[in-house]
């Protein structure tokens, strides 16, 4: 009997994700049971350790875990993994990851790429096309057999103005160049001067015809100088190939704002912007080309696939419907195939990657979500819910990191950590089901049934914005006017034009600032101090105080402990086996030399006050530039925040208010802010919306593009932008006050609000 009882327990056990003693980043030593096969939603604020948890700690260890698998060769060619800070992980399933990370801003990358439509849909065409282009890569515009000949593929053509490039009045010798990188003295102006073909000494616009052309367009060749043999070209097409070819989000600010100056892109005239060669478009089904089917909204080329009835492309229409099926029933039918991956959301992006499980035939392995709802109206949250649990019931485990009241209640089980962020976090508040969620006394558990009311009275606008003849993506000649002085909603179901109409007709200027959710730039060098500005006035106040260089309180410049480089790691790579990260045992992982430390200020060294949180650092300083950057800070809900927090460790709703922060101490008068609650508790909204009170109280127009119901019912004016996505929406379905919204409940966000505030 006894030994009955063993295997039960044992088989039970089995039915568990065991975390035992996990401390990565915040998390205290925690210790939990996730059950198998389940929807498991993990809740807290933000920076209470959610992601610490699943990201960090199981995710991570079953990849790690996979990878190990792979011999030790091909490990070689594979990203190293550490281990993380954990006591023991037992009975992992292999992980699947779906995050928000945005998919890489490759301009041969398409949804049509991402989801292996495009590859489907060339097959099909090179068996049925007529007249036939040929095997299915003729139909590719990622291959030279298919692709454009004028725009290689690309779909556009560059358009440089030669004023950017150059000073006509100056010669080469003098600075004539004057794009980033082309010193007088380097070697980038030597190639010029030197070559022989151009003189280095005559202002350009004394250039004969010759050594102009030779100067712009020179085809490369051969030459010698200095001694070696180099190749020379002409200016455009070197700043073609060394700049422009080049993804424009990953060069450095100061390349990006000469490539904004210098060069307009254009669709090219040849393909008018279908990327492929005349062969590939004369190739059609049913009428249609495989560049008309790439510019369909994907629930038109739903329909369009299913009239392909011929056997012999069966076994391939069938799969390929399902994916485009897919791609609809998760919300994305208003996208097309030809639109640019990088140009998607995070929500986007995490639904687009979702496709590819959906009709996966794997069971019994862990889907992993980060937060799955960004970017989602009410509406369109019951059908994500419906696909985690769909995901959960073929056998999988689902694991979801969520702030939404609408998916934490379809959970079978809720972890919420907390009780508060950073420091303050980093604990299991909670374990159990949704009614015991509530029941309990944690945060989230008081504030899961919250409903905001709608506003008893609005303030009155003191002007008005006027965009007229809209037409940018799928909007439909729109003439709407934003009330200036007041807090704006605009609303609307996923893909019905809400950031095109905003982003497209209030372009960023000196009296609009524009807080995205573009992703920060930064290494794991980069933090909140230094990203803001704040470090500045602390190796101010630092140096001032101790009669000394501010240099010295940088652990990037001259203050870096010689060991360690500042890092205050040691990152050993391993080969084959996962790299290594240990603490400094020189500096302590206090990044600095042991010299610097000994400067003080107000009796705390650099390292000292790089350790407090936002708000520990604002009562220290307790005036001047540092104190006033905190304060933004503060107000953004981030003071729980470490100043030397590497950048790479914050969620993208902690990135997102890290850069209003920033821009609160901007002077434009008009705020454009895109979804600013990702990533919020519940708890937090409330904080937001008292934020947003604040600048419009102050005089500033604030303008939110939202699809949380509490901002709404706290808005002056809502403008609702549909009726459905895509080529069903793109119209003005209702302007006018979130009561005026309620009371008709005519359109899908005024129904939903109507039921949100119980009305």
């Amino acid at each position: 009997m006894d030994t009955v009882n063993t295997i039960d327990t044992a088989a039970d056990s089995h039915d568990q994700i065991q975390v035992r003693g996990a401390r990565e980043n915040n998390l205290r030593d925690v210790s939990l049971d996730i059950p198998k096969r389940r929807l498991t939603v993990f809740t807290g604020v933000s920076g209470s350790g959610k992601s610490s948890l699943v990201f960090g700690t199981i995710a991570a260890e079953s990849q790690r875990l996979i990878n190990e698998t792979y011999s030790a060769f091909v490990q070689g060619f594979m990203p190293s993994l550490g281990r993380p800070d954990v006591d023991s992980l037992q009975n992992l399933s292999a992980a699947i990851i779906v995050d928000q990370e945005r998919m890489g801003a490759n301009s041969r990358s398409t949804v049509g790429t991402a989801t292996d439509v495009n590859a489907m849909l060339r097959i099909v065409f090179s068996r049925l096309g007529e007249p036939s282009a040929g095997p299915s890569f003729y139909y590719g515009f990622n291959a030279p057999e298919g692709m454009c000949p004028r725009c290689e593929g690309l779909g556009h053509i560059t358009d440089i103005d030669l004023a950017e490039l150059f000073d006509e009045n100056k010669s080469l010798s003098e600075g004539a160049i004057t794009i980033p990188g082309y010193n007088v003295d380097g070697w980038m102006v030597r190639g010029f001067t030197e070559s022989g073909f151009v003189p280095g000494d005559v202002p350009i616009k004394d250039f004969t015809a010759e050594q102009r052309h030779d100067f712009l367009y020179k085809e490369p060749v051969k030459v010698a100088m200095s001694g070696f043999n180099m190749t020379y070209e002409g200016l455009v097409p070197k700043v073609q190939k060394s700049i422009l070819s080049k993804d424009k989000d990953a060069v450095q600010p100061h390349i990006r704002a000469f490539i904004d100056r210098a060069v307009a892109f254009m669709p090219c005239p040849e393909c008018e912007g279908t990327r492929l060669n005349a062969a590939a478009r004369a190739s059609k089904i049913n009428g249609k080309s495989i560049a008309d089917c790439s510019q369909m909204q994907i629930s038109d080329l739903a329909d369009f696939v299913r009239e392909i009835t011929d056997k012999e492309v069966a076994p391939l229409v069938k799969p390929l419907l399902q994916t485009l099926d897919s791609l609809v029933e998760i919300g994305l039918g208003y996208l097309s195939l030809d639109r640019s991956s990088g140009s998607l959301s995070g929500g986007e992006a995490q639904r687009v990657k979702m496709v590819r499980h959906l009709g996966s035939s794997l069971t019994d392995v862990s889907y992993i979500f980060d937060e799955p709802t960004i970017g989602l109206h009410p509406h369109d949250i019951q059908r994500m819910n419906d696909l985690l649990l769909r995901l959960r019931d073929k056998g999988n485990t689902v694991l979801v990191v969520e702030h939404k009241p609408e998916t934490i209640a379809i959970a079978d089980h809720v972890v919420d950590l907390g009780p508060r962020a950073g420091k303050n976090g980093g604990t299991i508040q909670f374990e159990g089901t949704v009614d015991e969620l509530r029941k309990s006394d944690s945060l989230t558990g008081r504030h899961l049934d919250d409903r905001a009311q709608l506003k008893d009275a609005v303030r009155e606008h003191t002007g008005a914005l006027e965009i007229r003849g809209a037409t940018r993506h799928n909007l439909k000649n729109v003439d709407v006017d934003i009330p200036l002085g007041v807090m704006t909603v605009v609303t609307g179901v996923a893909g019905s034009g809400k950031s095109s109409l905003i982003h497209g007709s209030i372009p960023p200027g000196e009296n609009v600032v524009t807080v995205d959710q573009s992703p920060i730039r930064g290494s794991r060098r980069s933090n909140p101090a230094t990203y803001t500005g704040l470090l500045d006035p602390i190796r101010t106040a630092f140096a001032k105080a101790n009669g000394v260089k501010p240099a010295l309180f940088s652990a990037n410049s001259e203050g870096a402990c010689p060991n360690c480089n500042g890092n205050g790691v040691i990152y050993t790579d391993l080969a084959m086996m996962a790299g290594v990260a240990t603490v400094c045992e020189l500096c302590e992982g206090k990044r600095f030399q042991a010299s610097v430390l000994e400067y003080t200020l107000n009796g705390k060294n650099i390292a000292e006050v790089l350790a407090m949180s936002v708000t520990e650092a604002r009562d220290f300083f307790g005036s001047g530039p540092a104190h006033a950057i905190l304060d933004r800070m503060h107000d953004v809900g981030l003071g729980y925040l470490s100043l030397g927090q590497p950048l790479t460790t914050l969620s993208g709703g902690e990135r997102q208010r890290l850069k209003l922060a920033i821009h609160m101490a901007d002077k434009g008068g008009i705020y454009v802010l895109d979804e600013p609650t990702t990533g919020l508790h519940l708890a937090d909204v409330e904080h937001m919306l008292a934020l947003f009170d604040r600048l419009v109280d102050s005089g500033k127009t604030v303008i939110v593009i939202e699809h949380h119901q509490a901002v709404m019912a706290h808005a002056d004016w809502i403008i609702d932008i549909g009726p459905g996505a895509g080529t069903e929406g793109g119209q003005v379905v209702f302007e006018g006050t979130p009561a005026a919204i309620v009371s008709e409940a005519k359109t899908l966000t005024g129904q939903h609000l109507k039921q949100y505030v119980g009305a």
